[in-house]
């Protein structure tokens, strides 16, 4: 394909996208007939306790980067910094309310109303009104600024190629700050976009990327950080907006952009969804790959996702390393929950001998050589010690021959689990192995669709 045809077709599909994912005349004016009513109703309450209170529209709807289809209408309820925060979120629970009288109640740093209003999903959000984003005494009251900053960048086209960069980073899988996907924000996606230019730009620049990638869209020039991608916060320096990214999530922005440059084709902008492994194609993968799955199932915590996500991973890398460090060599490994929840894991070795190597300190090292001999001297279950080399060597028992057993034991509680993780394991779990994971098809087939033909 000429550069020429690549070039006509690149814009060919993105036209056809921007079709699908700019709102229409219509759903622009029913989204701001309805912001509009739910603002004045915010106002009024706020003004009422608080004289000095205003009221803002935030995120995608205000920023005009919002995809047709979209429901989210956040609303800001800024009060005085002088106002103490018991009272900050008094009032702000109230002006929920008073805005949003079926709404109900959730928390992120401090309370705030949720509701639907007309098939919009509103938030109430009370923070405090503050000079600058540096000031902050809660996440929240950053977002305001970060609305501010783009509404002097934002023009109708960059507007219009930050809806089709979210598209393809939906399609991709990458899209999301929550920390389950630990991907693109709608914020970071914004400021690339207006970094680079526009989309077209921003995956050319994406595929040429040499991580660790570090922008600085104000030139503050201050912080430094440990990330792949490093997208200093305008609005505050300290903050990198990409901290959340997961380096598999840069890599694969990385290989789609190049994906798509490539071979431009609309699919990339659709998400799919496997079909639910079956049991047959479940045996032909075990017997396929010759290794062995295991499988720690147990009644998934009551949380959220932002709080259950991280314990997960944390207890999947504890799990993973007790596995490792017990010769079970682990091949690959992954998390889901639902209703319940699976830590899984594939191994590379099924059965370790019933004795394990176990070496000394050199014997030049007199004091500690002579503490490990005298440990294992009159140990009548153990081989040894001998010498290899300098060193003392013994052939202990092992404690565990077999991942099931290792898994079923109380020492899979010493391996750093999150820690509602470990609660719940300590009111039961079972430990599947082998095609006893068949047990998950039901409530996780298509987990196990996706592990078992993954894609980049």
């Amino acid at each position: 394909m000429s550069d020429e045809d690549a070039d006509a077709t690149v814009e060919g599909v993105v036209a056809a996208v921007r079709d699908r994912v700019d709102p229409a005349a219509e759903e622009r004016a029913r989204l701001r007939e309805v912001a509009d009513r739910l603002i004045e109703r915010a106002e009024t309450a706020a003004t009422e306790l608080c004289a000095d209170a205003d009221v803002l529209q935030v995120g995608s709807t205000a920023r005009n980067t919002w995809i047709s289809g979209d429901r989210d209408i956040d609303i800001f309820v800024r009060f005085p910094p002088e106002l103490d925060r018991d009272t900050l979120e008094e009032y702000g629970l109230e002006v929920g309310h008073a805005t949003l009288p079926d709404g109900h109640e959730e928390y992120a740093e401090h309370p705030y109303v949720k509701g639907e209003v007309e098939g919009f999903d509103i938030d109430v959000v009370p923070c405090f009104r503050l000079e600058s984003a540096p000031e902050i005494r809660s996440a929240v009251d950053r977002t305001p600024f970060h609305t501010q900053y783009l509404e002097q960048r934002l023009d109708d086209d960059l507007a219009g190629d930050v809806r089709i960069t979210k598209q393809f980073l939906k399609g991709i899988g990458v899209y999301g700050s929550d920390l389950r996907t630990r991907g693109f924000s709608g914020y970071l996606t914004e400021l690339l976009v207006c970094e680079y230019g526009g989309f077209r730009s921003l995956l050319e620049a994406a595929a040429d990327w040499h991580p660790p990638v570090d922008l600085d869209p104000d030139s503050h020039g201050r912080a430094s950080f440990d990330d792949p991608l490093v997208v200093i916060d305008p609005t505050d320096p300290e903050r990198n907006v990409a901290a959340v990214c997961a380096t598999e999530n840069v890599a694969r922005f990385q290989h789609y952009a190049r994906a798509f440059l490539s071979t431009p084709q609309i699919d990339y902008f659709e998400a799919e969804t496997p079909e639910p492994l079956t049991n047959p194609a479940l045996s032909e993968h075990l017997e396929r790959r010759e290794t062995t799955p295991v499988a720690v199932r147990f009644d998934a915590p009551d949380l959220v996702e932002d709080q259950l996500y991280p314990q997960l991973y944390k207890s999947l890398d504890g799990i993973t390393n007790g596995l490792d460090d017990r010769g079970f060599d682990v091949f690959r490994t992954t998390t889901f929950a639902d209703e319940t929840a699976v830590v899984f894991a594939e191994l590379s070795v099924s059965e370790r001998p019933a004795v394990e190597r176990h070496e000394g300190p050199p014997i030049h090292v007199r004091d500690h050589a002579a503490g490990f001999y005298d440990a294992y001297v009159d140990d009548l279950e153990a081989y040894g010690p001998f010498i290899e080399g300098d060193r003392y060597v013994t052939e202990r028992p092992r404690s565990f021959t077999t991942a099931r057993e290792f898994l079923e034991s109380d020492r899979l509680f010493d391996v750093g689990l999150g820690a509602h993780v470990e609660t719940a394991l300590e009111d039961g779990y079972e430990v599947l192995v082998d095609d006893e994971i068949a047990a998950l098809l039901d409530e996780f087939g298509t987990e196990l669709a996706a592990y078992y033909d993954p894609r980049p």
